[in-house]
């Protein structure tokens, strides 16, 4: 379920977020710390160069990875629980990035039980984290490397 949903659109996002050399995910574009430090860019003026390496390129670089990665380590069935619990992170970080970073209003984030389905952050990204809470609490499923890890060790 996990994939045929948010995969590609988790692969799609990191991968715009990667500089052009094929070790993309260790140098970052702008739109990567656009998206995941935009007051900060907005203070230097979105010149990448002024802002400090540590912590936020590390920040940008493991957020970037993460995005990239998880999703596919869940797909795959490899270390799923510890990928589905990264992914859980990932998004409750992303939600405060699009709520106190890019500024959303009320009508975006929403809440819960309210009558209305289409908040982008309560209602969409609840939908998003259930099937991984699924993983996180059952495990990964027969179709995965961890299965056939597990019966090869047996």
């Amino acid at each position: 379920m996990f994939s045929s949903v948010l995969l590609f659109y988790f692969v799609n996002s990191a991968w715009l977020k990667t500089g052009e050399s094929v070790l993309g995910f260790f140098s970052p574009g702008t739109g990567a710390f656009g998206a995941i430090l935009p007051s900060l860019m907005d203070q230097v003026g979105f010149d990448i160069s002024a802002i400090p390496v540590f912590p936020y390129h590390l920040i940008v670089i493991f957020g970037t990875i993460g995005e990239f990665f998880l999703p596919l380590m869940i797909a795959i069935g490899l270390f799923s629980r510890i990928a589905a619990i990264g992914m859980t992170i990932f998004i409750i970080v992303q939600s405060y990035v699009d709520i106190a970073g890019h500024g959303l209003e009320d009508k975006f984030i929403g809440s819960m039980f309210d009558r209305f389905q289409d908040a982008v952050i309560w209602d969409q990204r609840l939908l998003w984290v259930f099937p991984l809470l699924i993983i996180i609490v059952k495990g990964p499923g027969k179709l995965s490397i961890d299965h056939l890890l597990s019966r090869s060790r047996s």
